[in-house]
């Protein structure tokens, strides 16, 4: 229960922080650089404001390569044991990316994972434009509305999280926040125009408390279908189709924002999370880890016990130090 609870912390202060800092990155730009007509003043504000983001990258950097570790001393779940007790051979990331590549659920999630990430990313890079596009002189605001979206996404994020820990039902969770993900697209769409920003605000919370929440659901769905390759890997390859999926998203969304509107702009995600969201219902929950998790647990319990009686009778005196290597081995054997 001790590493239950530690885990769930370490999973809450990573995901707080992380998003945190994409709530300061919201926040913070549109206070520092000001909506101002001179181009060389406008120039010294963006300059101050890289300065700061490249003291604050430098600074993580530093305490990366001292503190962090290359891996645990200990295995962080029983599945991980697993693998680490297996005979060790020369691993090969190609051929692990190619393994992932033919495990047709995974490139199903892969590219659902890159779909609705790419929208979130398409629709924080043009916030702004679209909340000016309708509530002129107010980019403060449109910084606010993104600060919204992220901290109701860290919500988001750590409800989906806890309810995956305790029901383990990782394709209906991640089914169910797709679908919501697309409802609050489509309201944002049709109310970002209705002239009240207060609804902006509450719609646009909805929307992110949803689409930022399914990003921990995609890793650790990818988690279960790649058993036993590196979590590293599956991570790894949903975030370059996140990106490929965000690049040409935001280039697309923001050619159809120019010519025919915001609202059209926003349909055309839309539609791409309509398609994510029927490919999400095709994909098959073979939960692996869950399995070896399971079957780890079976082989644990029902491993034959050493009789205490025997080991005690062959001496006519034990020491001490002999009991106590006896129970260290039954507790290990136990464990």
């Amino acid at each position: 229960r001790f590493m239950r609870i530690r885990t769930v912390l370490c999973v809450l202060w990573m995901w707080g922080c992380s998003h945190l800092g994409i709530a300061l990155g919201f926040l913070v730009p549109p206070v520092l650089v000001p909506n101002v007509e001179d181009v060389e003043k406008l120039a010294y504000h963006i300059s101050i404001m890289f300065f700061m983001t490249a003291g604050v990258a430098t600074a993580l950097f530093i305490l990366v390569v001292i503190v962090f570790k290359e891996k645990p001393p200990y295995p962080p779940s029983q599945a991980q044991a697993l693998i680490q007790s297996r005979p060790t051979v020369e691993y090969s990331y190609v051929q692990s990316i190619l393994r992932l590549l033919r495990n047709a659920n995974f490139v199903l999630l892969m590219v659902t994972y890159g779909l609705n990430t790419g929208c979130f990313y398409s629709l924080s890079t043009l916030l702004n434009r679209m909340v000016i596009h309708h509530y002129p002189g107010k980019e403060v605001n449109a910084g606010r509305i993104g600060l919204t979206i992220v901290l109701s996404g860290m919500a988001g994020a750590l409800l989906s999280g806890l309810w995956l820990d305790r029901t383990k039902t990782y394709k209906q969770t991640t089914l169910v926040v797709y679908i919501m993900s697309l409802v609050g697209m489509i309201v944002y769409t049709f109310t970002l125009s209705l002239g009240h920003l207060w609804v902006v605000f509450v719609t646009a919370g909805v929307l992110g408390f949803f689409m930022t929440g399914y990003l921990p659901l995609g890793f650790e769905f990818a988690a279960e279908l790649t058993y036993p390759e590196s979590e590293g890997t599956s991570s790894g390859l949903l975030n370059v189709s996140a990106q490929i999926f965000g690049i040409a998203f935001t280039i697309s969304q923001g050619q159809i924002m120019d010519h025919y509107g915001t609202k059209a702009g926003n349909l055309f995600l839309c539609s791409f999370l309509l398609l994510g969201t029927i490919m999400t219902a095709f994909i098959k929950a073979d939960l692996q880890r869950q399995q070896a998790n399971a079957e780890n647990e079976c082989t644990v319990s029902n491993s034959p016990s050493i009789p205490v009686a025997p080991l005690l009778l062959a001496q006519d005196n034990p020491q001490p130090s002999s009991l106590l290597g006896m129970g260290l081995a039954l507790s290990e054997l136990q464990l």
